[in-house]
């Protein structure tokens, strides 16, 4: 009889439960999502900026952050790879230059801009060309002799390249785009200029007349000032 009593008790308790269940899903259905959290029942450990709803954070890489600059290489005039990455935050002068040009006299000046320069964070980088009047015919070798000997030339001088033409070097890919002269990507002579600053943007092209330290050097001045 005791197990009885109980057994009606258990299915008596079951239909109670089935009869107001809809009442309960129902209620839920209409009532929408639950409240947030107030101030005043904080999860344990939880911050009040990671209970306050915020924008997505995008998080850049650095070198997503970097400039394309950084990520080119030249073979130096001894043959060794020349990574543009160990330029980063100095102000950058290229120059495409030549033995045998009139303009060769510049080296002059070019060198005079790199000693006043140098340990404030400026470099130049000279690339021999070999497309304008064939005026840069000798090997690596001998284009470093020769701009040592005549000109005392100390700054980075890369293997020879070519800046115009389907054999572009990239990093002449690279600063054309980035500044066209007169609308013209081209390159029209030797000594021709970029001014790249701290963060590896051109910001100025130079043609190839006219004396660097005139010219450059007040520019180069204000882009060492920049932060």
């Amino acid at each position: 009889a005791v197990v009885r009593t109980r057994l009606m008790h258990r299915q008596s308790a079951r239909s109670i439960i089935r009869s107001i269940l809809p009442a309960f899903q129902q209620q839920a259905l209409t009532a929408g999502p639950a409240a947030p959290l107030n101030s005043g029942h904080a999860l344990k450990g939880a911050t009040a900026s990671s209970l306050t709803p915020r924008q997505p954070v995008r998080h850049l890489s650095a070198s997503a952050m970097a400039s394309p600059f950084y990520g080119l290489t030249a073979a130096d005039i001894k043959g060794e790879e020349f990574p543009f990455a160990q330029l980063q935050g100095k102000v950058v002068l290229v120059v495409n230059v030549a033995s045998q040009c009139g303009f060769t006299p510049q080296y002059k000046g070019l060198q005079e801009l790199y000693d006043k320069y140098k340990d404030q964070g400026f470099t130049i980088i000279g690339f021999p060309c070999d497309q304008f009047g064939h005026q840069e015919p000798g090997q690596e070798a001998e284009i470093a002799s020769f701009c040592q000997k005549n000109f005392g030339v100390s700054f980075p001088m890369m293997s020879k390249v070519e800046v115009n033409g389907d054999n572009t070097h990239p990093v002449y890919q690279f600063l054309k785009s980035e500044k066209k002269q007169l609308f013209m990507e081209r390159i029209k002579w030797n000594f021709e200029k970029f001014l790249i600053n701290k963060q590896g943007e051109v910001v100025q092209r130079f043609s190839s007349a006219g004396d660097p330290m005139k010219n450059i050097a007040p520019e180069v001045a204000k882009l060492l000032d920049e932060q």
